[in-house]
């Protein structure tokens, strides 16, 4: 077990506290958007800009954070990201119109970016290296529980207090954080020569990311390519980015470092990352839609559902962290358990029915609890353990960066094929249900004599006793989509593990001066 010191462990709750505000920052203010539209006079097209204006801003600095660590120093850079993200938090809980908001949020997300890459390079570097895979453990819990205490603190937040709350609940904790950060962090011993700003990568970058986040975040409510500006978007995100990275590969100190991708292990583990946050935020979406808008949960009840599973990450990733620490397998072989107990977790889920209550969910959801434990650690350990220190602020960003894009693709990739089964399934259903058949007559009777009984005319009553059918279908028709949701979502973590062989071990050098196990791949 490992011993931290007083100044370590304060380190630890420093970077960690800070990281959280950003990742739950993510996800809290989901639950509040309903109460934000009704005091702040916004339509839903407008209030989703709050969501898409932070995640652009949010993703394009998570890219730039290695850049900046090593230009402004990681220790100011870190306090200031924190600063910067308190008082925009101040701001948005400020906001008299959306537009105000947005802008609020898109500056939340600038310092919110510098958080979460920051606050794992600052661990990795706190730890000897034997212990980096128990520094990404530790790391790993905040990554895997932020975005599960979103919704659980939103709704209790949403319930009881205004939405404002949502931001001003970070100020005391962001005090706390930059305090701590001026006070013990310290800037790491390999000093990076860090490049001028090159503006035209910069601008590419921008134009990219910031395209490419908005096509996920809005093209599903705007019919994808149907949408001029989305489709407009798609070109300048694919554009841009080959001129970004042509631009970086041919600049010898560039803003973001591409050759790190040379080194095998990362790219494979980079890759892996992509996966893990198509996964990880795709099913943390899914599960809260699915309880919330086909069982009726409330957002604290949800929230609720999804604890024990966040509560079995955390207790796993330290535990995982200590194994790799003992060199007893390969990381990768725990990735693969990992990977079959997330479809474990998914076929479950894919055998509820709509009679379900909240304690069907308990176990499902441990399961997929353990299974991002597995996966998470080993291949983070992976990806940043052969990197060297001024490598690490870049590594750690682009790994950051990856992670993010996958969950954003993720998510848009399944609220699409939401959207496309559900319809598809009514279809079915609407055509198997005939409006002559003995039990769609008595059914609409019934009901219709329930409408008559309420005060409705015939006409009125029988119209109402068809809506409830058409309801009724629509909701089995979505509930047998999430089904063939959770199955494929299950088959396709299964199909990646023959994947896994490419992070096959090239060498094992126990360096006698630290203990140190290498792990690499062909």
């Amino acid at each position: 077990m490992a011993k931290f010191s007083g100044d370590k462990i304060i380190v630890i709750f420093t970077v960690i506290s800070a990281a959280l505000l950003q990742l739950i920052d993510t996800s809290i203010v989901n639950v509040s958007l309903t109460q934000m539209m009704g005091n702040l006079g916004a339509t839903f097209e407008e209030i989703g800009w709050v969501i898409t204006g932070y995640a652009v801003s949010n993703v394009i600095m998570i890219t730039l954070s290695g850049w900046m660590s090593n230009r402004f120093g990681r220790k100011y850079y870190f306090a200031g990201s924190i600063i910067l993200f308190t008082i925009a938090s101040v701001l948005c809980g400020m906001s008299t119109n959306v537009w105000e908001l947005v802008a609020f949020r898109i500056i939340q997300g600038i310092g919110g970016g510098g958080l979460l890459s920051t606050a794992q390079a600052i661990l990795i570097e706190t730890f000897p290296k034997e212990e980096i895979g128990l520094a990404n453990a530790i790391y790993g819990m905040g990554v895997i529980i932020g975005p599960a205490l979103g919704p659980t603190l939103g709704g209790y937040i949403t319930d009881n207090m205004s939405w404002q709350w949502v931001f001003y609940i970070n100020v005391p904790f962001g005090i706390l954080a930059t305090v701590l950060t001026l006070m013990y962090v310290k800037e790491p011993l390999a000093k990076a020569r860090s490049s001028k700003m090159d503006w035209f990568a910069l601008a590419m970058l921008i134009a990219a990311i910031g395209s490419l986040q908005i096509v996920l975040e809005k093209g599903q409510s705007e019919d994808w390519f149907e949408a001029r500006y989305i489709t407009i978007l798609a070109v300048v995100a694919v554009v841009a980015g080959i001129v970004f990275v042509v631009r970086e590969l041919m600049k010898e100190t560039p803003i973001v470092n591409l050759r790190l991708f040379n080194n095998r292990s990362f790219a494979t583990g980079t890759l892996f990352n992509f996966v893990l946050g198509f996964g990880l935020y795709g099913t943390t979406l899914v599960i809260p839609v699915f309880c919330q808008g086909l069982l009726g949960f409330t957002a604290m009840q949800t929230g609720l559902i999804m604890l024990p599973g966040s509560i079995a990450t955390a207790i796993m990733m330290p535990i995982i962290g200590g194994l790799l620490k003992k060199k007893y397998v390969h990381p990768a072989i725990y990735a693969g358990f990992g990977l079959i107990l997330f479809f474990v977790f998914s076929f479950q889920m894919g055998q509820l029915n709509t009679q379900i209550g909240a304690d069907d969910f308990f176990w499902p959801l441990i399961v997929r609890g353990l299974a991002m434990g597995l996966i998470f650690i080993p291949l983070t350990t992976i990806s940043l353990a052969n990197l060297k220190g001024t490598e690490i602020p870049q590594g750690t960003a682009l790994s950051n960066m990856v992670r993010q894009l996958g969950g954003s693709i993720g998510i848009a990739m399944i609220t699409t094929y939401i959207s496309t089964d559900t319809y598809r399934h009514y279809a079915d259903l609407n055509n198997s249900v005939n409006a002559i058949q003995p039990e769609t007559l008595d059914r609409v009777k019934m009901l219709s004599n329930a409408f008559v009984s309420k005060g409705y005319d015939a006409v009125s009553a029988t119209k109402g006793a068809y809506s409830i059918i058409a309801r009724s279908i629509y909701n089995q028709a979505t509930f047998l989509t999430y089904r063939d949701l959770f199955i494929y979502l299950g088959v396709f973590f299964l199909i990646l593990i023959p994947l896994l062989v490419m992070f096959k071990e090239k060498k094992k050098k126990l360096q006698q001066h630290d203990q140190v196990m290498e792990w690499d791949v062909e």
